[in-house]
Order: structure tokens, then sequence, then C-alpha cells
């Protein structure tokens, strides 16, 4: 049951380090969010986003982070 305990905790605190980047890069001017690519529908009463680009840019760029961690760790 410890095990599970330490996990919870890493977990907690990977994603209170998320948290704090998120919040720093909301803060600088970086366009996540808001590049071309990104899908943003505004109707009468309803307003869909969807942002698509920002979305495969990250998904690179956590890919290629990945893999030189895995790479370096051998």
């Amino acid at each position: 049951m410890t095990e599970l305990g330490k996990l919870l905790a890493a977990f907690g605190a990977v994603l209170v380090v998320l948290g704090l980047l998120f919040v720093a890069l909301g803060r600088t001017s970086l366009p996540l969010g808001r590049l071309p690519g990104d899908i943003c529908y505004h109707g009468k009463n309803v307003t869909f986003y969807f942002p698509l680009m920002t979305c495969l840019l990250l998904s690179a760029a956590l890919s290629a982070l990945l893999y030189l961690i895995k790479r370096l760790s051998r």
C-alpha cells in the first residue's frame, strides 16, 4: 500500500509542476492556443474551439522529449 501512496504523491508532484509550467507559459507571448490551424467556430448561441495545431505541436514536442529521455537513460 505504501508503493501506491508514493506513486500517487509522485503523480501529484508532476501535476503541480505541469500546472506551474502552464501558468508561466500563459504569461509569455507564445501563441499556444491561437496558432494557425486551431479551429474556432462562433455561432449564435454556441462557440466551439479545438486547438488542433497546438495539440499536434505539443504532441511532437513531448514525443521528442520522451524519446530523448529514453535514449539517454540507456
